[in-house]
């Protein structure tokens, strides 16, 4: 037998010792690194490798011989096949415990900066039904769990309207219930599944690139408002047809249902930022409300996931700035300026920057709906705008708050900052390593005076984290 077809050992009765990087769990054996998911910190297991390395491992839990203190029992019937809530093994407290020793590992072995003591992570009040949109994908090629390939059934339906599968890009997970948002994602979801399987609907190909069903996106807000956008692929008159008939389906039987859109795509993706969205029915946006401001989010608009966890980190941006009604600040990666209108009343002038043009129209319009004119809007490249050109014809900010992309600020964005040299910079991110990256970048001008943790994603290894600057 060759070595590349020699079997990977089973490693039994396993330690679990830790929580690594992407939310695997870790154990050390003789040297070797191995990671895990599904697994907690003080279970005992036998660990099958499925793929090893000089210095790591990768391995599955077969057997779990001692279950740890730090378990609870998932409440998801797709836990561990979905793979879009792998902590919900791990008690809520502890996932608490290993996302602040996250942040805190990030900061010093990445940064290498002086750190105040880190605040305790505010925790979610929700943990579940916390999320306000969740997508769902069609396809005719429904992701078989080992059970049904083991039992030698025939599969008689073979479509699926769920999650896609990670590392399968055409394999969708036949999703009966998800616990992420209020029950009537399940019931939407149920009823238009059955609803096509009756009527002979095809679900989408993506190898192909055919069949009628795309995807369903939903959102729902606090004001009791609901979005379901669908998109559909017909290539005929009669699929056009029978996408409407599906659509006054969902009317007639969903009154819920505030804002039905559709987008008609023969894309080879699913993105929908270049295509037109049509209304069905009822309005074309949603409104979400947050301490007396109103926010209108449309189809393509960016809102934080987690409404009322985003309040709580809004507040820790607004706290750390300080403002006393006479600063200048300037609201970095603003999207549809949410940060930006929540600081607003408390600063003499908000400017705000965003790649995205549509982000900027919902940020204007917010702007006006909430009667607020001493904000400012710009769209485009964020190292092409903030330029020192631009700073003289704004004004130099007082303070920055700055809320980029998992990948951080592009280093022109950080030596524009420093030269800039605001009195208080105020970093939220939702990736610590990055955040740590730039928070040395800008160590020679200014320290960290204050760490605040925000959980906004429950069962997941993710993170929010706002750091406070300030000039030395």
């Amino acid at each position: 037998m060759s070595r590349k077809n020699k079997p990977l050992p089973l490693l039994e009765h396993i330690t679990i010792e830790d929580i690594a990087a992407e939310g695997k769990a870790l154990a050390r054996v003789d040297g070797l690194v191995v990671f895990a998911p599904y697994v907690v910190p003080g279970d005992v297991c036998d660990l099958q490798l499925r793929r090893k390395k000089h210095s790591y491992a990768e391995a599955e839990a077969v057997a779990i011989h001692t279950y740890s203190p730090e378990r609870d029992e998932p409440f998801c019937p797709h836990f561990g096949v979905c793979g879009g809530c792998k902590w919900q093994c791990l008690r809520y407290d502890r996932q608490l415990h290993y996302k602040q020793k996250q942040v805190e590992d990030a900061l010093r072995r990445i940064g290498k900066v002086e750190l105040p003591p880190v605040s305790p992570i505010l925790g979610s009040a929700e943990t579940r039904a916390y999320r306000n949109k969740l997508e769902f994908g069609f396809s005719n090629k429904r992701w078989l769990t080992r059970e049904v390939i083991e039992s030698g059934e025939p599969v008689e339906n073979p479509n699926a309207v769920g999650f896609h599968i990670a590392g399968a890009f055409d394999k969708i997970l036949d999703i009966h219930e998800c616990g992420l948002m209020p029950d009537i994602n399940n019931r939407l979801r149920n009823a238009i599944r059955a609803y096509a399987d009756s009527h002979g609907l095809t679900y989408y190909d993506l190898r192909r690139q055919e069949g009628l069903l795309r995807s369903m996106m939903l959102r729902t807000s606090d004001t009791g408002e609901l979005m379901l956008l669908m998109q559909f692929a017909w290539r005929t008159d009669e699929e056009e047809r029978q996408a409407m008939a599906l659509l006054e389906y969902v009317h007639e039987n969903f009154p819920e249902v505030t804002s039905l859109l559709y987008v008609h795509n023969l894309k080879c993706n699913d993105t929908i930022g270049d295509l037109p969205v049509h209304t069905y029915v009822g309005t074309d946006f949603i409104y979400e409300q947050m301490e007396g401001l109103r926010f209108k989010v449309g189809p393509k608009s960016f809102y934080q996931t987690n409404t009322h966890q985003a309040y709580e980190l809004y507040k820790v941006a607004r706290r750390f700035a300080a403002l006393t009604g006479n600063e200048t600040v300037y609201d970095l990666y603003t999207g549809t300026g949410t940060i930006a209108l929540f600081v607003a009343r408390q600063a003499a002038r908000v400017v705000g920057i965003e790649y995205v043009p549509e982000a900027i129209d919902d940020a204007k319009e917010n702007a006006r709906i909430n009667g607020i004119s001493n904000t400012a809007f710009f769209a485009g490249d964020m190292k092409d705008i903030l330029t020192p050109g631009f700073i003289a014809a704004q004004g130099r900010p007082d303070v920055i708050i700055t809320d980029p992309p998992r990948a951080g600020m592009h280093p022109g964005v950080v030596e524009t900052i420093l030269a800039t040299a605001p009195r208080r910079i105020v970093y939220v991110s939702c990736n610590p390593a990055t955040q740590a990256r730039d928070l040395a970048a800008l160590d020679a001008k200014y320290r960290v005076a204050a760490v605040q943790p925000v959980d906004m994603f429950p069962h997941t290894h993710h993170v929010e984290n706002v750091c406070l600057l300030e000039a030395r």
